[in-house]
């Protein structure tokens, strides 16, 4: 009997590390900032860049970033007759399973560019025309599907509707952009409905949201057409909105936040706001604007109270003091492009195709190392991703695998 209870306490403690190490792997590392937690990576890199491990071709058009796990890398695809995908490739660089999941979009900036999201070994992706899917991560079964323009209420959008899916708890988050559907909130597991909201009734804006916690209240944030929106995460009720218009309804950054303040920020011109919570998170007030930081879809990394990132109608990577909106320094050091951080350093993708790394503490932006991206098509809009010291590197219809560890 003794031993009989001791196998199963083991059983048991297995069972429980099993659930806490799950993986997420997401948009913009593990909390969705830029930030990836990686250490021991190089300092600078050879003439050429670091070395290449290996790269995949048959990606098709798009540009969905890579989401990573320690057994898999997934992204997304499109074929020749315009079917989007998601593929799972092997850390060799071989692919494992590829699902095809209907029309993609084709008319213009083609192809799949919703990134995975991965999820207690579940892989959750929207495509262009609003079809939500749950697929099996180790095989590509679909688990279950949503037509969320069909059963509920969602519109499309200019450039097809594009969103980097949020799971917070058991639910997951997504933005049809409906009158009476605009924000959706689903059972993760089974894709059951949970709540709906009608927010400002516009339009979404290929905003990827956060879920934010202030003085104990999570608080679902997201941009649509001209409007930041602040939800109570649990129930879907209004909070507050504050009004972010651009000339073509493009919020495609998600938002940072850290203490009670939260920067949301698009481009065309219109660079950022800086909003600070209070009233247990119920009201915004305005704490300063800037419009040099006007990043279309590069996203942004918060540093030691500094915000970088690269501007639009503004050709220039940018930094700006978190707490006042100052302008600290500007350069022009690549054509303007997506910025993540790790291990000391910025990494920086400019849309001409350069990949570049910058020491934030020496008060610039000029380049320690950088290499041109040797292969695939289009443009170059899919954000980089880190993970067990290699940098993935996603052009079009190429994925490009690089080693920056400091051997």
């Amino acid at each position: 009997m003794r031993n009989s209870i001791i196998l199963i306490i083991i059983l048991l403690c297995c069972s429980q590390i099993n659930i806490t190490a799950q993986e997420i792997a997401q948009w913009r590392g593990p909390d969705r900032d830029g930030n990836y937690p990686e250490t021991g990576l190089l300092k600078q890199w050879p003439v050429d860049g670091p070395t290449m491990i290996w790269h995949y071709d048959e990606l098709g058009v798009g540009h969905a970033s890579a989401a990573v796990t320690d057994k898999y890398i997934y992204t997304g695809g499109t074929t020749e007759d315009g079917v989007g995908f998601v593929v799972a490739l092997n850390h060799d660089g071989q692919k494992v399973w590829q699902t095809n999941f209907g029309e993609e979009w084709m008319d213009n900036f083609d192809g799949t560019r919703s990134t995975p999201l991965i999820y207690n070994n579940q892989l959750y992706i929207m495509s262009s025309f609003g079809k939500l899917l749950c697929i099996n991560a180790d095989d590509g079964k679909i688990n279950w599907e949503v037509d969320l323009f069909n059963e509920y209420d969602g519109r499309n959008i200019k450039w097809g509707v594009t969103e980097n899916l949020l799971i917070d708890g058991d639910i997951l988050y997504v933005t049809p952009g409906g009158i009476k559907t605009n924000i959706l909130a689903l059972n993760k597991d089974t894709g059951e409905f949970i709540w709906e909201s009608p927010g400002k009734e516009e339009v979404s804006a290929y905003c990827s949201p956060i879920v934010i916690n202030f003085e104990g209240q999570n608080i679902f944030v997201t941009q649509t057409a001209s409007s930041i929106i602040g939800l109570e995460a649990e129930t879907g009720k209004m909070l507050w909105t504050y009004p972010h218009p651009n000339k073509w309804s493009v919020q495609a950054n998600t938002p940072l936040y850290k203490d009670g303040m939260l920067y949301c920020f698009s481009g065309y011109g219109k660079g950022g706001v800086m909003l600070q919570l209070s009233d247990k998170g119920n009201t915004v007030t305005k704490v300063w604007e800037d419009v040099l930081l006007d990043s279309k879809m590069g996203g942004a990394i918060l540093l030691d109270g500094r915000i970088y990132g690269s501007g639009d109608a503004n050709k220039k990577w940018v930094c700006l003091d978190w707490q006042t909106g100052e302008v600290l320094y500007q350069s022009d050091m690549l054509k303007v492009g997506n910025i993540i951080y790790a291990d000391g350093l910025l990494y920086c993708y400019g849309t001409g195709g350069k990949v570049g790394i910058v020491d934030p503490k020496t008060n610039d932006y000029n380049l320690i190392s950088s290499f041109e991206v040797p292969y695939g098509e289009k443009w170059h809009w899919a954000h980089l991703v880190i993970h067990n010291k290699r940098l993935f590197v996603r052009h079009g219809t190429s994925l490009m695998v690089y080693d920056i560890a400091d051997h």
